[in-house]
């Protein structure tokens, strides 16, 4: 018996590494698993099922929708905001900065690359209690 409350203690308070994370490692995670998936052969990573474990089902579903219309922007990926880059150096030089919180928002800035450096603002909202990327905006002058 005290085996059973033990464990079911121990469970119920052992939340999984994704509710546990904050905004900062979520965006962290993302990069990490999206980088790879971008610069390889496999398919384009927004249609892969995992991207639903980093960046929200409204947006995914939406960035799906313009890629099956072949409207997503040719001079740029959504979540890297460039068209090239070098896989080797920004998956070495990912510089996550601390989130700035604005009404149940975290905007994490995530500065890429040791030479040509790219820096975006990530937008991420919880979902069921786990932050969720909502949105990616660049931080370049419009032209």
């Amino acid at each position: 018996m005290l085996m059973l409350i033990f464990n079911s203690v121990t469970y119920a308070g052992n939340a999984t590494h994704a509710e546990q994370a904050t905004p900062e490692t979520r965006v962290r995670d993302f990069y990490a698993w999206f980088i790879p998936r971008l610069t390889s052969d496999r398919d384009y990573p927004v249609m892969d099922k995992e991207i639903y474990r980093h960046v929200a089902k409204a947006t995914v579903d939406f960035l799906r929708k313009q890629y099956r219309a072949n409207k997503l922007s040719e001079d740029a990926e959504y979540f890297t905001k460039v068209q090239d880059f070098d896989e080797k150096d920004w998956a070495a030089h990912i510089a996550i900065h601390p989130a700035i919180m604005l009404d149940g928002v975290a905007l994490v800035a995530v500065t890429f690359g040791s030479k040509d450096k790219q820096t975006n603002i990530v937008f991420l909202r919880q979902e069921n209690g786990i932050w969720k990327i909502t949105k990616v905006v660049d931080t370049l002058d419009y032209r």
